[in-house]
């Protein structure tokens, strides 16, 4: 594969994303919604889509744009003593499913990347959303998939996994666009 090759094809899924833009302002004003009332993010991936959901994390704890208040966002992936513990003694598939259930509560989001979405360790993690009465939002590559089957909402985006592991940071900073744009007035700026 050349670079033009490689480029042209992040086009096509940087298409695929850019159709999905309704769904991401959906997901930026619930998100505004959620964090505002006191809920919080939780967000999981592998590998390279783990480095995604801490980024996610750190713009919601941080900030994207604007100084503001900070809101409640985890990234389970970095919790590694957790991580390392429950594969150990539970199992890898559930490294994520036993944070969700120990951390979400009723209204929470939990935002779950994997450039497949054939990630057993999501797919529990999804399912463990559900039980805490979190919504799972996944983030994926091309439908079908099986997290795309359990999440309650999907962006699937078409293409490679590499194609789809870069456009999932722009579809990370467009969400956090989304919901800066959505806060309410009193929420925007820290004085």
């Amino acid at each position: 594969m050349t670079l033009e090759t490689h480029l042209d094809g992040l086009t096509g899924t940087l298409a695929g994303l850019r159709a999905q833009a309704p769904r991401l302002h959906r997901w930026g004003t619930s998100l505004a919604r959620v964090l505002v009332a006191g809920g919080r993010v939780l967000a999981a991936g592998n590998g390279g889509s783990a480095a995604e959901a801490q980024h996610l994390t750190a713009e919601l704890v941080g900030r994207y744009r604007h100084d503001r208040a900070p809101f409640s966002a985890l990234a389970l992936c970095a919790e590694t003593s957790s991580v390392t513990a429950i594969a150990n003694d539970y199992g890898y598939d559930q490294v994520f499913a036993r944070q969700v259930a120990a951390h979400a509560r009723p209204g929470d989001v939990v935002v779950l990347l994997s450039t497949s979405g054939r990630s057993p360790n999501l797919v529990e993690a999804a399912h463990a959303a559900r039980l805490a009465g979190a919504r799972a939002w996944a983030l994926t590559g091309p439908l079908p998939n099986p997290l795309a089957s359990v999440a309650d909402d999907v962006l699937a985006l078409p293409g490679d996994a590499c194609h789809v592991q870069e456009a999932q940071l722009v579809a990370v900073h467009a969400l956090c666009e989304a919901f800066e744009a959505a806060l309410p007035s009193a929420h925007r700026r820290v004085s």
